[in-house]
């Protein structure tokens, strides 16, 4: 390659990483200012232990190496303790000469723990390879909405509590707005879609989250409460 066109690759090259760092900073402003509008902490730094405190979630497993948390928000929002955060992994490939590549990934999320405790349930935006594994008897929950088992992918060891949680009006606000990849365990719900969020990207996730736990049935809280209490009263 000619001296002149190495010159202009190279010039291109830096003002993409000049104006990646520009907007890789003023994200991080805006974020720190919504995190402050909610009375939430904001960390910025790297934090490459904080999926240590949620090994259920199998989210933070991915990629092979250089895994943290960054831009990390925490607080309390009503009665939800939240987690917002930006998660980095790294993945490698081999091409057909033997040479390795380096990939780096990131997306955002949000942990909301309600007040009182959940049940394992997995849900998430159902994919083409989804019908190829039905094919084979790898079945999620269907539901009596053909559109909303046609749309997502619905898993949980407990069947009833599937049920219990994703009533007609669940499914009916899920169709209607913003798709997420969910996961609960016996705590937190865990909510994603595997893409670097804005400020107004956590607020929307935010709502959301709080809209879905507060659609689980007051009948069915309560049990969660009573058992909660049961658990308590055993120690």
């Amino acid at each position: 390659m000619a001296p002149f066109l190495i010159g202009i690759v190279a010039a291109v090259v830096i003002a993409l990483i000049v104006v990646g760092a520009m907007q890789a900073v003023r994200r991080r402003k805006e974020l720190a200012a919504w995190a402050a509008g909610h009375g939430f902490s904001f960390d910025q730094f790297r934090d490459g232990h904080f999926q240590d405190a949620y090994p259920q979630f199998k989210q933070f497993d991915r990629g092979e190496r250089n895994r943290y948390a960054n831009n990390v928000m925490r607080g309390k929002h009503g009665d939800h303790r939240v987690v917002c955060f930006d998660y980095h992994y790294e993945t490698t490939s081999t091409d057909s000469k033997g040479h390795r590549t380096t990939h780096s990934h990131e997306f955002s999320g949000l942990i909301i723990a309600p007040p009182h405790g959940l049940r394992p349930l997995f849900i998430r935006p159902e994919h083409f390879f989804d019908k190829i594994g039905e094919f084979f008897g790898l079945d999620d929950i269907d539901f009596e909405s053909a559109q909303f088992s046609r749309k997502f992918m619905v898993k949980s060891s407990d069947r009833r509590w599937a049920f219990d949680v994703i009533t007609q009006e669940t499914m009916e606000f899920m169709l209607s707005h913003q798709r997420y990849t969910m996961q609960m365990d016996d705590a937190h719900l865990l909510l994603l879609n595997d893409k670097t969020w804005r400020a107004a990207d956590f607020e929307q996730a935010l709502e959301y989250a709080e809209h879905f736990l507060a659609l689980i049935p007051p009948g069915v809280v309560d049990d969660l409460h009573a058992g909660e209490r049961a658990i308590d009263t055993e120690r």
